[in-house]
């Protein structure tokens, strides 16, 4: 399974990363924002997005916003990682469709449980 990660801070790749690869996923592309993840979507097969909100140029809600409409990408799953916690901003991410979201700061297991919870509702 091949994941996109994107998230304007390298750090946070870094981390989101490195706990894909606890869990024993180890293939992945990165983006720095929306635009560049569309390109990626664009040039090489992803099957899991896992994406910031906040980032420059195009953020993580218009991302979803834009695969959601694009349909050989409408199917792909969608996981929000973010500090935005409040519930009007989740009752947004969740009206563009994302599968699933967390909020920063998160624990590796967070981060599985929301990833395999995506993954059975996409599976089966």
């Amino acid at each position: 399974m091949r994941f996109l990660v994107v998230d304007d801070s390298p750090t946070m790749r870094r981390i989101v990363i490195n706990a894909l690869k606890t869990f024993g996923y180890n293939d992945f592309v990165e983006a720095g924002e929306g635009q560049e993840a569309l390109t990626k979507l664009a040039s090489e097969p992803v099957d899991f997005v896992i994406t910031d909100w906040n980032m420059p140029i195009m953020n993580g809600l218009d991302l979803t916003k834009t695969i959601r409409s694009t349909p050989n990408l409408s199917h792909l799953p969608i996981l929000m990682v973010t500090t935005r916690g409040l519930k009007q901003d989740i009752i947004e991410a969740l009206k563009a469709k994302v599968n699933n979201y967390v909020v920063k700061p998160f624990t590796p297991q967070v981060l599985k449980e929301k990833i395999d919870a995506v993954l059975s509702t996409v599976q089966g």
